[in-house]
Formats: C-alpha cells, structure tokens, sequence
C-alpha cells in the first residue's frame, strides 16, 4: 500500500473543525444506495446476547467482498462518519455490514445488561456471524474511535479463533487508553457536552424499558463523563472501580503485537480525543501499519467542501488490492 499524507483544504485544517464535520449531517446528504439495500437484522451470541445490525448486499454476483463497520462510543449505524464510508464503499461495489453494539442506536430493548465496552465476546461472534453471510469473499472490518478499539482486540483474538476470509482491519482514530480518552473528553468543554447529551438520553431510554431494574437519575444529572462512569461502574458493575474497567479493554504492546489479522491505523497528531502519545508507546510491527498525520482530527480526515474523506478513498484501494481467497 502506498501512503498518501492527508492535506486538507485551508479552511479544513483545524482540528475541532475536522472533529465536528465527522459526525456532521452535512457529509451524509443526498441518495444513499446502501440505505436503499439495507435489510435490518438480529444477531444472536451464544451466551444470549441480541445486537441490532443493518447488511446492504452489493448483489449477486457483483461483490468484491464485504465490510463490517463498528462505530464510536453513542454512535451507531445511522452515525454520520458510518453512512459516509459505507455509502462509498457500497457504491465501490462492496457489501456492508452495519453493528450496533449493545444500547446503541435502536437497539436498548434487546438486552436487560448494560453495555460496557469490555464486551468484546458478544462483538467477536458477531463479525463471525457477518463474515459467513458471503461464504468465502473476503471480509473487512473498518472501526472507528471505540470501533476502532474493538477492531484491533478482535484482530488479537484472531490468532486463537481465525476467520479465514478476514483479510484486512482498518482502524481510524482508536481508543487506545481510555482513562486518558475520558479525561479527554471532560475537558474539551463542546466535546463533553456533545457526550453527555447522547449518553445521559441513552441511559434515560434503558431506564425507562427497564424501570424495575435502573434507576439513573442522580447519575444522569452528574455534569462529567469520569464522574458518570464512576457512579455507573460503582452501582451496576462487577468493577472494583472505573480504572478497572478501563483497564479491561485498554490497548497494550500485548495487543498490537498479537494481532494475526494485516491491519491498518489510521490516526492524527491533532486528535482532541485521543492523545497521540498513546500511539508512540507501543511497539508496531507487521502485520500491523501505522499512519499517523498531522492533522485529521477525531474521525475526520475530511479534505474538501465536498466532504470527501481521506480514509474512504484509502479503504477501497487498499481492499481492492486483496486478491479473492481463492486465488491464493
């Protein structure tokens, strides 16, 4: 793969700008082919477990393969930044597959549990469960921000449990230590506002299809994402306390190094979300490449007034660089 160093516009360079226009509404206007093939779906893990998922079929015989994208953290499948790359690569002739995690999007009935993002079990067999619906094309998974987080633990889990037909991972702005990604956040005071909303609306939904079983209103009036998860960890979790679980899916040199899968992350010096010094402490080797730009912002990557998006152009010649399985 040849690396091309994103460039935005002069009016884009700005990292808050870039962080903003990822989730914009703006981005996502206009026809959507893969909205228009989507066909909503359940899947069920073994322990139970329900997630909400959408798979647009390229159709018969015209498939280069499919991607599955995992969104952020209070995103979901109808997230701008997922619309807009799986709009792209559906028009690029791929199949998508869009995952809700669990209480994201319309998805909070399914499951009585809360979501937490050590819940990495339950997304494992979904993408398995994705991967088969095309038998033997090749399948991608694409995450961003705790998508991209969830992307690279299941590229580790790989190395037990392959997925033969996994040919790539693309992992754009990941969480890689939390606690320092909420302290982050609760200090950029529009990106703690922009949280806060969506998750205190997420926890008043759970609380009002579960009322006998959650009660979150003193939580929902705390006024930071640290102080929030304290209390949610403290009354509803197994956790000795929030650095517990932050440390349940924080991720190490251990995990980069045992990634099976070849993957691609894509990150960005300005990130207001995710500190790039994250990045500098660990180890990268294949089968894992590392770009790291100066700008981009958190999930942005936007180059143009068009919204064209770095990573999207990047994602379609990278997958169609990968030779069908059975010309191996």
């Amino acid at each position: 793969m040849i690396e091309e160093k994103f460039n935005p516009a002069f009016f884009l360079k700005n990292a808050h700008i870039q962080t903003y226009l990822a989730s914009s509404r703006f981005r996502v206007m206009g026809k959507n082919p893969m909205l228009d093939a989507a066909k909503e779906t359940i899947i069920t893990t073994k322990a139970g477990a329900r997630l909400l998922a959408n798979y647009s079929p390229a159709g018969e015989n015209k498939s280069k393969g499919m991607v599955m994208l995992l969104h952020g953290w209070e995103g979901s499948v109808g997230s701008a930044y997922i619309l807009s790359a799986g709009r792209h690569l559906f028009e690029n002739g791929y199949s998508v597959f869009r995952l809700n995690f669990r209480d994201h999007g319309n998805s909070h009935h399914l499951n009585e549990g809360l979501f937490y993002a050590t819940l990495i079990d339950e997304v494992f067999q979904a993408v398995q469960q994705a991967s088969a619906i095309e038998g033997g094309l090749n399948f991608f998974l694409a995450g961003f921000s705790l998508g991209g987080n969830y992307a690279l633990r299941i590229g580790r889990i790989c190395a037990k449990e392959p997925i033969k037909n996994l040919r790539h991972i693309v992992s754009i702005s990941p969480v890689i230590d939390p606690d320092k990604a909420t302290g982050a956040i609760d200090g950029n005071i529009m990106i703690r506002k922009y949280f806060l909303s969506k998750w205190r609306r997420s926890l008043a939904l759970k609380q009002k299809l579960f009322p006998e079983k959650y009660d979150f209103g003193e939580i929902i009036s705390l006024n930071s994402c640290r102080s929030i998860t304290d209390r949610l960890i403290e009354s509803y979790s197994s956790y000795k306390d929030a650095a517990e679980y932050f440390r349940g899916y924080i991720i190490t040199g251990d995990t980069i190094s045992g990634i099976a899968v070849p993957t691609t992350i894509i990150a960005s010096k300005d990130d207001p979300v995710i500190p790039v010094c994250d990045f500098y402490a660990l180890d990268f080797r294949e089968p894992v490449n590392l770009m790291i730009h100066r700008r981009g912002g958190h999930n942005g990557f936007i180059e143009d007034i068009f919204f064209n998006c770095w990573y999207e152009k990047m994602m379609v010649r990278l997958f169609d660089g990968m030779k069908p399985l059975h010309d191996i």
